[in-house]
């Protein structure tokens, strides 16, 4: 077994199933950890039980390469359980293996099964497996470190200096065992989004304007946490004298947020609750991902700290939306079981006319849940009208 760091937010999130025949899958982007939160499971699993049987399959070993089919993967995993007990079943990257929702459809029938899953496309629960097992899975999204666990794997103190880190290399796991410099992060980075690419998007979707896709993605590095349509895009293209439709501009977006690259935010009427359907914005399911494609600039930072409290917001559990309300735009709507908060983002507020944009805009919204104005400064304990300024770095620690 592997040595790793516990996560302790998904560690309760796993723990609460174990030995429930209901299966867990957990879903997210390649090399944030998921392989390790199966390990972690692993751990809980003999705690609580004595001498488990743990059937391991990692389908990107090629010690399972001929785990090509559902009826092979059932046959396999059939010949690793032993009967009258139950056998813990853990499957890596199951979306290798096509209809393999026919052999999870069969042993939950069989029972005596309890199974975990990870996957690395958006999209695994759609279809006839979401269809004929609703109710009998749970799905658990998985994202790379968050400030806190970034502090505790690299052994760090919680300092400006750190966050500078963490807003400019990101959240993978694996960095602890790179030195943080920009050549040797940003080699590894690029190297990762090559691979997202190539193996999640051109392969699986066949994609044949490679060429197309690999400007897209620097344009929606860019772009980032601005306004996009694909018919924006398509402008953008003519200027380029590049034509390609917005059917086919669509399609590439999609892959990319299915292959969890990236990830896509809708807009909501504040007053309606309309959610509009022309115009979204797009953030990275990495920092550090977006800064080695669109390269890192201290002149993007109002980029960054907004897509970090994107990235933080999705971690502890909100489903988050743009907010419009007239012409006056939210930057997040966070809403949580019953709770709702308004957030604004911006680098600084030393300027009065940045302060009254980012508290106004707050303050044009008539109801009485939580709104904060969160910047790059490092001073705290401000407050106008009710609405709380809060520094990111703050944020990012605390914000539970």
């Amino acid at each position: 077994m592997k040595k790793y760091i516990t996560r302790e937010i998904y560690k309760k999130s796993i723990d609460r199933y174990i030995g429930k025949e209901i299966i867990k899958v957990l879903i997210g982007q390649r090399r944030v950890g998921k392989s390790y939160l199966l390990f972690q499971a692993m751990d809980s699993i003999k705690e609580l039980f004595p001498n488990p049987n743990i059937i391991y399959i990692n389908l990107e070993m090629n010690e399972f390469e001929k785990l090509t089919t559902s009826d092979s993967l059932y046959q396999f995993i059939k010949s690793e359980s032993k009967a009258g007990e139950l056998n813990f079943l853990m499957i890596d990257e199951i979306q290798m293996v096509p209809e393999f929702e026919k052999t999870l459809r069969s042993l939950l029938a069989e029972g005596g099964y309890d199974i975990y899953c990870t996957g690395s496309n958006a999209h695994i629960l759609s279809g006839e497996l979401g269809t004929y097992l609703g109710g009998r899975y749970i799905e658990i999204p998985v994202y790379a470190l968050s400030y806190p666990e970034f502090l505790l794997f690299h052994k760090l103190e919680n300092t400006i200096d750190s966050l500078n880190k963490y807003l400019k290399y990101g959240g993978l796991p694996y960095l602890i065992h790179l030195d943080l410099t920009d050549e040797t992060v940003f080699d590894y980075l690029k190297n990762i989004s090559q691979s997202i690419l190539f193996r999640d998007v051109v392969s699986r979707f066949e994609v044949r304007n490679v060429d197309f896709l690999v400007r897209l993605i620097k344009y929606l590095a860019n772009e980032t946490g601005n306004l996009i349509s694909a018919r924006g895009i398509g402008n953008f293209l003519k200027s380029q004298n590049i034509s390609i439709s917005i059917t086919a501009i669509l399609n590439y977006l999609n892959y990319l947020t299915t292959a969890m690259l990236i990830s896509n935010v809708q807009r909501s009427d504040i007053q309606g609750k309309k959610v509009f359907e022309v115009g979204e914005k797009y953030y990275f399911n990495d920092i550090g991902l977006r800064n080695s494609i669109a390269g890192f600039s201290p002149f993007d930072l109002g980029q960054i700290i907004e897509n970090a409290v994107y990235l933080h917001l999705k971690s502890i559990g909100y489903s988050v939306l743009i907010g419009k309300q007239n012409e006056k735009e939210i930057d997040f709507i966070g809403e949580r079981q019953s709770e709702k908060i308004y957030i604004q983002v911006a680098l600084r507020i030393t300027e009065k006319q940045t302060m009254e944009r980012e508290f106004g805009n707050l303050m044009a919204i008539k109801d009485n849940y939580p709104k904060y104005v969160i910047t790059l400064d490092d001073y705290s304990g401000t407050s106008y009208e009710g609405i709380i300024h809060i520094p990111l770095r703050k944020f990012l620690s605390d914000f539970l």
